[in-house]
């Protein structure tokens, strides 16, 4: 029988490149944005649901002010189960305090896994059978897991992960030693990477033993783990940001990747909202919308009496959310951020941020 896996939703995240729909008590996490009715972080707690054997076993590691929204989305996840982090220290911390008190709770041998909250993942089936794989492969080799996803072209934006020794089948899947973990590369050197076939995107996805975890980050990231140990969540304002990836995953010699064969999306930003619809329409029209030569185009409007017309337009996203109209170019949506910071420079706009 497979040991069961703690699941563990990341769920601090801002998403501001969905801003104006994504705001500071409303982030991505809590949006539904594929049409199933279900927000991001419901749809996440549903596909861990069986892994974790029900809802006493599922954990949400959360920002203070998102805690009662989580609270209001996942109305049967235990409270002890919420962990509030006082203020964001990225997410190394976050994976240290956790896999602290699940090894307190389950002792220090349970496998817990790390998914962020905003990701869209699809085949329910072939995602539990990763899992399982995962939970095989961290046990057997004292291993640090990290899921990799499949590359379809070359990105930019993502972490790629290398594969060197193959160490094994688990069911259907290989299982490699991880060789290096590469930060968001360029074009020329995405491309090498995606010709090779030995490359991964990472998705933040880890499975491990609590044990092994501790060890390792006891080693990479004392400054880290020793006074979470000490202090607990009270530490929190003295320790560093860092992310799991930079404290620890690319300097441990314990990490394997097993490449996953379920569609994934990270939803980082409006363009991936084409991706999910799949529509062959010349738009992707999620608002009333009357258009002339308009093509290539997302209308988002949170209000259903409102009309949005187009005429001319080409590859932009229009987004109608409250007192705020975002119209952007596709190709420059990753400039919103950019925006934000300027908004959060003006008195006047701090009530739309």
């Amino acid at each position: 029988m497979t040991q069961p896996l703690i699941p563990v939703i990341l769920a601090g995240g801002k998403g501001e490149r969905f801003w104006p729909l994504s705001r500071k008590h409303r982030p991505k996490q809590f949006l539904c944005l594929d049409g199933s009715g279900r927000s991001l972080l419901q749809s996440t707690a549903d596909r861990l649901l069986s892994t974790a054997q029900g809802w006493d076993n599922l954990w949400v590691v959360t920002a203070a002010h998102l805690a009662d929204g989580v609270r209001e989305q996942l109305p049967d996840l235990p409270l002890e189960n919420l962990l509030v982090e006082p203020e964001g220290r990225d997410t190394a911390p976050a994976v240290a305090w956790s896999t602290l008190e699940i090894a307190k709770r389950y002792g220090k041998s349970a496998v817990a896994g790390f998914f962020p909250a905003d990701h869209w993942i699809d085949n329910q089936e072939i995602f539990d059978e990763t899992l399982k794989a995962a939970i095989a492969v961290a046990v057997q080799n004292a291993a640090i897991v990290t899921l990799g996803i499949t590359c379809t072209h070359a990105a930019t934006g993502y972490g790629y992960i290398e594969q060197g020794e193959k160490i094994g089948m688990y069911g259907d899947y290989p299982a490699y030693r991880v060789d290096r973990f590469t930060e968001k590369p360029d074009r020329e050197t995405a491309q090498m990477f995606l010709e090779s076939g030995r490359f991964s995107w990472n998705g933040g996805m880890f499975v491990f033993q609590a044990e092994v975890a501790l060890k390792e980050l006891r080693h990479h990231a004392p400054e880290i783990l020793m006074p979470l140990e000490a202090d607990g969540v009270a530490a929190y304002p003295t320790l560093p940001k860092k992310s799991i990836d930079y404290a620890l995953m690319e300097k441990t010699d314990r990490a394997c990747v097993l490449p996953v064969t379920f569609g994934w999306d990270d939803l980082g930003d409006w363009a991936a909202i084409e991706r999910l619809q799949k529509s062959d329409s010349p738009n992707v029209e999620l608002a009333n919308h009357v258009g002339l030569d308009t093509q290539g185009t997302l209308l988002y409007s949170t209000n259903d009496d409102e009309l949005i017309v187009t005429i001319g337009l080409e590859d932009t996203v229009i987004v109608r959310d409250g007192k705020v109209t975002l119209i952007v170019k596709k190709d420059r949506t990753q400039e919103i951020k950019t925006v934000l910071k300027t908004l959060h420079d003006r008195p006047e706009y701090q009530d739309l941020l």
